[in-house]
Order: C-alpha cells, then structure tokens, then sequence
C-alpha cells in the first residue's frame, strides 16, 4: 500500500502508529487536538504508556512531518494534584509534585511535557489544556463510579469533613477551551505558546468557574438519578482502609479507569484553581453554566438511574426505616453513627475480637485463660509496685 509520498507500511508498531496518525489524521490538517480515551484500564500498564506517553511522541512527529502548525492538547489539572495538600485557587505558578500514586497521572505529566517541549520546534506551535473534574454525557468514569457505588450500598458515606470545595468542567466547556486555544494560537500570541516573560503560559487551568463543594455536586447527581444522597460522615483514613479491603475482595466494584485511592483524595480535598490566565489569554469563558450542565449530564444517565418504588414515591428527607425503629437511644445513635466516638470504639472493639477469635483460631476456653493470665499478671505487677507509684 502507497500513498502520494510513496510510504509503505513500516515494520514495528510505533512505526505503524506513527504512519497511521500521518495519513489518516494530520495530512493536510493545520491543527490537530490531541486526547487520549478516558476508559482505559490501568491494570495494563504497557497498554497505557503506548496510549498516552507513546502517542504524544507519535502525534508530535506527525505533526512535525506534516507541518502542522498548531497542536492543542487536553491535559488534566489532576498534573498538580497529590493529594498530600488542599489547593485554593491554583494558578500557573502551581508547581508540579513530579511524583504521582496514579498511574494514570504520572503518564500524562510525562505527555505534557512532550507536548511543551515541542512547541516552537520545526513551525509547530503546542498549548496544553489542564481541565479539572470533567463531567458531562458520556463520561466513563466519574458518574458511573458514583452509580457503582449507591447501588452497593456505599454511596451514603461522606469522607472527611463534607465542606471541601472543588471545581468541576462541563465537556462543552472543554470543547470550547480546544476551540478558543487553536484560535489564540492562530493569531500567533507569543505568551500562550510559552515565549515572553512567562515561560509556563503554555498550559492553561480549564473550570467552569463556579466552584461548588463535592459532596454538594455527588448529592446532585445522585439524587437526580434517583439514589439516596450521602449523609453520614466518615473520617477519611478508615474509609481508606474499607476501601483497601473491600477492593481486594471484590475489585469488580470499581470501574478500571479509576483509581479508588485516588477518588478518595479527590473526595477529601479543597481542589480549586485560578482560571485568569485562559479567560485573559485564551479568550476563554463558560458556555453551560454549572446547573445546566448537571441537569444536562442527569438526563444523559437516564438508564442508569434508580426506578423502585422508594425513587418514584419516596421522600429522602423522612426518616428511614431503621431510624425509626431505632428511635434515638444510646443504640440508635451507635449503628446510625450519630456518636462517630461511640461508634468507632465499638467497631474497633468488634474488629478486635474478631481478630483475636477467627483469624488466630483461638477457642473460647483458651481466649478466657489467655485473659486470666493477663490478669494475673497485671496484678502480680499491680502487687510489687511501691505505694508511691
């Protein structure tokens, strides 16, 4: 096979991509938006590093042998993000952590840095896109997560204090941002494509510049699909620990894409940033406001929303079943963790004989005499201490 260039099909496999980016897509083009799929597996590693890593450096080439003038790539403002630390508005000054626990992340920092090292180099001109949380139809991995999780029951628990602030991205806005980019890059701006006094104006923080708090957004979501809305608090390290565990069980619960440890720092963590920069040099502004946009997103789930009886009649503001058998005594307030005190001593407690009954295989006679020899101890040690002590 030929085409006007007289290519033929190369040997290897990054050869093969390369040649099939520069036929099929940037021949001809004058700029090219680069994305990678949001459903990947990250089980596979090697197939994730060919994706995002090996694909950057495959579309670069192509873009350089084509001469392609202007290439826009859609990052993740999750670059910035480790979730050892809250961040308020972050800007452009924001420096990279350079170390991630997802893995995910850590490609797409090294994909972004392809693309900013090639601006400028053989005519092409690169941007980078950092949007955060992007929501909208068609995602693949934030609401179906949420989805997930109600159904298994899991849905109902807060992580953290509840009252973290984040700042989420409708995909129209994204769109939008790609557009606005290619535009700004067209006239030829020196400061976005990272020349001028500000080196790093080559990446741009892409919101829908109406911060929310999360727990507010994962209630809107879920109770517009027709799931119960989380409402009991949790501290964040023993979710961490559920979550552990329960994924070693049954790690089907979760969708590939996701990284639950990396959900849970999301879900415990203020994530702002300062989106200046992209409305002053870019040109950028919202197009969907944050309320279209979930109520859009809501209506593009439909088949995935809850149809029992308690959805269509039932109101989430009354008292459930349990509360009100339970009524409001010192019981109550344990199982439906009222009292996070009482109800953490007791879990613990519950964990620890498990633990010390199951797990070691010890009977209930040996346990009782492994107890009054503990007693005996304390007391013999209780006996010899001086009355000053």
């Amino acid at each position: 096979m030929e085409n006007g260039n007289k290519d033929v099909l190369p040997d290897d496999l990054v050869s093969w991509n390369e040649w099939k980016i520069k036929v099929y897509v940037t021949k001809g083009a004058d700029v090219v938006f680069y994305m990678e799929p949001t459903d990947l597996d990250i089980r596979d590693f090697y197939n994730c590093y060919m994706i995002i890593v090996q694909g950057a450096k495959n579309v670069i080439n192509a873009c350089r042998e084509c001469k392609v003038r202007r290439l826009v790539y859609n990052s993740s403002a999750d670059i910035v993000f480790d979730g050892s630390r809250d961040i308020l508005d972050g800007d452009l000054s924001f420096i990279c952590p350079g170390k991630f626990k997802d893995m995910l992340i850590d490609l797409k920092f090294q994909a972004e840095g392809l693309i900013r090292l090639a601006n400028n180099i053989d005519g092409l001109l690169t941007c980078v896109l950092r949007p955060s949380n992007v929501f909208g139809p068609g995602d693949t991995r934030f609401v179906p997560l949420l989805v997930n999780l109600a159904k298994a029951g899991l849905a109902k628990f807060i992580t953290g204090c509840g009252e973290n602030m984040s700042d989420f991205t409708y995909t129209e806005n994204v769109a939008h941002a790609h557009i606005c980019a290619a535009e700004t890059l067209d006239s030829r701006v020196v400061s976005v494509a990272g020349k001028g006094d500000v080196p790093n104006m080559q990446a741009f923080f892409i919101t829908n510049l109406e911060p929310i708090m999360f727990w507010e957004f994962v209630s809107l979501i879920l109770g517009g699909l027709g799931y119960q809305r989380p409402y009991i608090k949790v501290p964040t390290w023993m979710v961490s620990c559920i979550v552990s565990l329960h994924q070693c069980r049954n790690d089907k619960l979760y969708n590939c894409s996701v990284s639950p440890h990396y959900m849970l720092q999301l879900a415990s963590r203020t994530r702002t940033f300062d989106c200046s920069a992209a409305q002053n040099h870019l040109g950028y502004s919202p197009v969907v406001s944050m309320k279209d946009g979930i109520k859009l997103t809501i209506q593009s789930f439909s088949h995935l929303a809850n149809d029992s009886f308690y959805t269509k009649y039932g109101n989430f503001n009354e008292q459930s079943k349990a509360e009100k058998m339970l009524g409001s005594g010192i019981v109550a307030d344990i199982l439906l963790w009222r009292d996070e005190r009482r109800t953490f001593a007791c879990f613990f407690t519950l964990v620890l004989v498990y633990c010390w009954f199951f797990l070691c295989g010890r009977t209930f006679a040996s346990s009782l005499a492994d107890l009054l020899l503990l007693v005996i101890v304390a007391l013999y040690g209780h006996g010899i201490l001086s009355s000053k002590m």
